[in-house]
This record gives C-alpha cells, structure tokens and sequence, in this order.
C-alpha cells in the first residue's frame, strides 16, 4: 500500500494537532508491511520533524485551489477534519480523522455553528473511512452530521512515554508548591475558574502554553479579584522536558477545558502518577476515568471542595501505581496498529 499521511497541521506548533501527526506519523512505520511505502504530506520546512530517508510529498498553500495529481498514492489519510488538502480522485481511497466539534459546545451563534458542520459535511462526504478519537465525538457525530453508512472507527491517541532528563531545569521554576496546568491559553481551556483554588493556601498556580492575549488577561483580572495574582504564572509555550518537569514536579494537574476531543495533557500528567483533576465536559471522563478527579459544576465553592476532597484522597490512599497503570492504554504504537487495520479495510471496501 502507497500511503499518504497529511502532516500539514504541523505548522502549529506547541499544539494537540502537532503532536498527534508527530507522534502517530512516527509510529506507523513501525508497523508498516514490508510491501507498505509512507509518504508525509507536509511543507518543506517542517521535514526536520521526520528521518532524512523518509519519503515526502511537499505541501504549501496554492494546492487549496489546485491539488496535484498523486498518481503513485493508494490511499490518503487527511488528520484535520476541516483540511483543504484532500485528493479528489476516486482512484485514491481516503480516511478522515475527526478530532472532535468543539464548536457544538462552546456557545457558537447558530450561523457558525450551520457553518462549521456544512465545512465538516463536505469532508466527511469526501472520506471512505471515518476515525475518530474517542467515543463522545463519534456520538457528537451520529448526531449532527450524515455519514452515509461510511464505517466510522474509535482509535484513541497515545500518549508519548517522555523521559525527562536528570538536567532539565525551566525558565521559571517556582518557590512554592506549585498546581500546573497546560493548553492553548484561550477560552475553551477555561483556566480562569482555577483561580478560586489558590484561596487558603500558599500553592502557585503554573498555566504555559500559546498565548491569546485577551485570554491571559481575563485569567490575571480573575486572579487580582482574589488578591493572589502573584501567585498565578502564565508562562507560554514550553519545551518538552520543561513540560516534563512541570509535570514531575507539581503538586497537582488541572484542566478544567469545556471542550476536548480527548486531551493528551492529563495523560501526559498521569503518567507520573499525578492527581489530575478534570472538567466532566465532553470526552474528559471517558480519558480520565475512574483514575481521575473531577470538577463537577464551575462554582468556586464546588471547585475547591472537589479538590481538596480529591487531594486527601490522593494523599491518603497514594494511588501513584493504578494512575500510571491506567495510562498505558494510551499507546501511539497501538495506535498505529489500529490505523494500519482500517487502511487495509479501506482498500478492501
């Protein structure tokens, strides 16, 4: 099989796409047959991210309006639901990975939202195989979109194992206890509501990511209200092993999003057998499961009664072990195994 595998949302970095087409584009050749060719769909400038001797098809902004002809390509799997780069031809089978409809649960207008489903209509119609990343957005799916019968697939990211190294040291370390948490800084990671936690204590609350600047500056409002904006620390984007140290390091991790696909971060914390505490919103508690704290309503009240609840939990009966057990479901190497099961059953439709 000649495979196409579109990278082209590597051009965001510090962002769930990025990782997801990194991570997962680096696993399928390990499980590739012997007869099996991957080529990465992606800019020029981003094939640092891949081995020299991989094979590549060079991507940039013109093919939206005229897409070459990929005579050498079998299938071509698109990773962002709402991409412009996807092969027309119908000598070329097509899987389409849709990572979730956000925007059904972030008070969108009604015309946005008609909008975003017409764009993710006209994709879902193009594709012969559907996958998505967790069970909350195949529903998501069955409900406001029509697949026409297409077969739809659950495969859940995996989550890189990360190995921090004994030298790692961040721009900013702190000198308290420290809560952490991670995202792009905008609204629907709804960071803001985490303020009230640092009300009693002495904790830092540590937020990095990319930036939205209206949005950080809602977060430092919220925190001068309390009187603790001293306290709160929204960093921007970090390293790898920074992001690593943080999470070795912390006392806790929250992530309070209000919309997610799925949510590579409490993973990525859990791994180090993190309490993690979680929005109920969209696909969290089908990730976090049984191994994860939740935040049951936004009320500032509510919110530091689960935590603190969730902490003496955690202190108390020092689940470390089943937390980094419940991780290890989440592996890109069965990831790619899955992809690998639904090319071939593409091929064969």
């Amino acid at each position: 099989m000649r495979l196409a595998f579109d990278c082209e949302r590597m051009k965001y970095s510090h962002t769930g796409i990025f990782e997801y087409c990194h991570q997962l584009g680096q696993a399928l050749k390990k499980d590739k047959g012997f007869a099996d060719q991957i080529s990465y769909y992606l800019n020029p400038n981003l094939q640092q991210y891949f081995d020299s001797n991989d094979k590549f098809l060079d991507q940039n902004s013109f093919q939206k309006f005229i897409f070459p002809r990929h005579k050498d390509i079998d299938l071509w799997h698109t990773t962002y639901q709402l991409s412009s780069y996807i092969p027309t031809s119908k000598a070329i089978k097509r899987v389409l990975t849709v990572h979730d409809l956000n925007f059904l649960h972030e008070n969108k207008s009604s015309a946005k939202t008609r909008k975003y489903l017409a764009k993710h209509q006209k994709n879902i119609d193009l594709a012969d195989h559907i996958v998505v990343i967790s069970n909350f957005t195949k529903q998501d799916i069955l409900k406001n979109l029509d697949i026409r019968n297409k077969p739809i697939t659950v495969i859940y990211n995996g989550c890189a194992e990360g190995i921090l190294s004994a030298d790692t040291k961040p721009a900013y370390v702190s000198a308290s206890p420290f809560l952490f948490s991670l995202g792009t800084v905008n609204p629907k990671k709804n960071f803001h509501v985490l303020i009230p936690l640092l009300a009693g204590n002495d904790f830092e609350l540590i937020i990095a990511g990319k930036i939205e600047p209206d949005y950080r500056d809602k977060i430092m409002s919220e925190a001068a209200g309390y009187q603790v904006a001293d306290r709160v620390k929204v960093i921007g984007p970090v390293s790898d092993q920074e992001k690593l140290w943080y999470y070795k390091n912390c006392e806790a991790f929250l992530f309070p999003s209000i919309a997610e696909g799925f949510g590579i971060p409490p993973i990525e914390a859990m791994r180090f057998g993190k309490p993690t505490f979680l929005s109920r919103a969209t696909s969290l508690p089908e990730i976090g499961g049984d191994a994860a704290y939740y935040f049951n309503t936004f009320e500032p009240s509510d919110m530091k009664k689960a935590f603190e609840d969730g902490m003496n939990n955690y202190n108390r009966t020092q689940p470390i072990q089943q937390i980094i057990n419940h991780t290890k479901q989440f592996n890109w190497q069965h990831s790619a195994e899955a992809y690998w099961k639904v090319y071939r059953e593409t091929m064969a439709q």
